[in-house]
Order: C-alpha cells, then structure tokens, then sequence
C-alpha cells in the first residue's frame, strides 16, 4: 500500500506539476519571468530549510537514541558529497550534449554558453525566434535534463517518507509530504522551460503540453527507489536521506538561485529565497 500511495503522490508531484509548468508557459510564456523567479526562489528556500533541520539531522536524533555509530555525521557528509556530486557531473553532460546540439544546429550562427543560459536560463526566446529549429531542440533537450534531474528529486520524496513507514497515517504529514510538495511547485518553472522553446519552434500546445508532463515521470521511479532503499535499514536510510540531501543542495545553489537571479535582478528573489526557509522550519516544525 505505501508503494502505491508513494507512487501517486510523486506522480501529482512530477508528472502533473511538469505539466501544469508546459501548461502555464504555453499561456504566458517569456511575461511570466518575475513570478518565475519568485517561484524558484521561494521553492529553493523550503527545499533548503527541510534539507537542514530535517534531512541532515534525523540521523543525528537515531545516533544520539544508539541505533547509529558516533561516526554517523562523517557518513552523512560523505553522502551528501556523494548526491551533490552525481548530480554534478549529471549537469555538466547535459550541458555539454546541449551546447553541442544548439552549435551545431546553426553552423552560420554558433551558440556560446551567454546564448545557451539567455536561452535556456533566462526564457528569453523572443531573441531567437527566426531559428525556430535551434528553439525545438533545445526544448527536446531541456525534457530530456528535466527527466533526468526527476530521478534524483523522486529519491528525496522516497527516502523522506522511508522516515514515516506508515504512509496511509502520514499521507498529509512529514518531510515526505513536503518535499512531495516544494518538489511539485519548484517542477512547474522546469515544465515552461521545456513547453515554451517547444512551441516556439512549431509544436502544437497541447502536444507540447503532454510532452513535458511525460518528463516528470522519472520521479515515480526515483520516489520508489528511494523508499526501497530507505527501507532496508537505519543506516541505508542514513545514506540515502544524505545522497537525497546532497542532490536537493545542489539543485538550490547550482540551478534555482542563479536562474531566479537570471531571471530577475532584483533583491526580491533574496527575500523569496528567506520568506521559503521559514516556511519551510514552520513545516517541519509543526
């Protein structure tokens, strides 16, 4: 029954918060980029706040009863190391296989990395709208990003509700259930990065649409590993909870904040960004 639950819940996250992103960019498209950046940012400081006083320190509370060894704080920095760096290194090949893609696209015009982030980043496509060939494929590449970046997010859903085993009592209750739902809300800005290039190169909406919410899929599977592995003892949970942590850190400081930052230059993302980690306490707290 947890399985089934945990599958439904991450599928609202992913597969229909990406596609209500595809929806909301095939309405608004470039117009929405300050309440974008004000999404991104507010969904970066509850995702970092559950990360901090939940996450990471769970294990510290399962030390301190004596079911972990004193070594546990070293494992859990080893493990968050661990998620932020595949996650890392996941980045730079699809950033890499993407530049490759836009240059070669048009060999009279080749892309350089300022193109690809006022591209991709910034949401900026009106500056591209003669190269409608260049906007279709970097939308095909950034679902294929997206999907990939949704396993590791469908694992901190998973190994947060490994948490609370019993997920029918605590389907509305936990870190489980608010990763589920900063992970939905940070999903849709990912989902108009995908639908917007898509239809600006010539897709039909609705396809467009159904296409991104199609990227959000891997969340389901990542979600279900993370629980398996959680599940199996204290300290698979420990080092799935910190990989899970590691791969959350990195989505915050290495694509949220500097695409909310691109997006708006303003001191508002920064007090978005403050106003998400005390709601994000508040959450956790209660």
């Amino acid at each position: 029954m947890n399985y089934l639950i945990i599958s439904l819940i991450t599928f609202i996250s992913g597969v229909i918060g990406t596609g209500l992103g595809g929806a909301v960019g095939a309405v608004l498209k470039r117009e929405s980029n300050k309440i974008v950046s004000l999404l991104l940012s507010f969904a970066a400081g509850i995702m970092l706040a559950v990360v901090c006083f939940d996450l990471m320190s769970e294990p510290l509370e399962t030390m301190k009863e004596g079911l972990l060894p004193s070594y546990t704080p070293i494992i859990i920095v080893a493990a968050v190391v661990g998620g932020y760096a595949v996650v890392y290194v996941l980045n730079y090949f699809i950033d890499k296989a993407t530049n490759h893609e836009v240059t070669h696209i048009d060999a009279n015009h080749p892309a350089t990395a300022d193109d690809l982030d006022e591209l991709i980043h910034s949401n900026h496509y009106e500056t591209h709208k003669n190269s409608k060939s260049n906007l279709f494929v970097a939308g095909l590449v950034m679902m294929s990003a997206i999907a990939l970046h949704n396993l590791p997010e469908g694992m901190v859903i998973g190994a947060s509700y490994a948490l609370t085993p019993d997920g029918v009592a605590n389907l509305f209750s936990g870190s489980g259930f608010i990763m589920a739902i900063v992970i939905g809300l940070h999903n849709v800005p990912e989902g108009m990065a995908v639908s917007v290039p898509l239809i600006s190169g010539g897709m039909g909406k609705i396809k467009a649409v159904l296409l991104t919410a199609l990227s959000g899929l891997p969340t389901v599977f990542g979600a279900l590993i993370g629980y398996a592995l959680g599940g199996i003892n204290e300290m698979m949970l420990t080092v799935s909870l910190g990989f899970a942590s590691g791969a959350m850190l990195y989505v915050v400081f290495g694509e949220l904040l500097p695409e909310a930052i691109l997006m708006w230059k303003s001191k508002l993302p920064a007090l978005s960004l403050f106003l998400g980690v005390l709601t994000g306490f508040l959450l956790v707290a209660f």
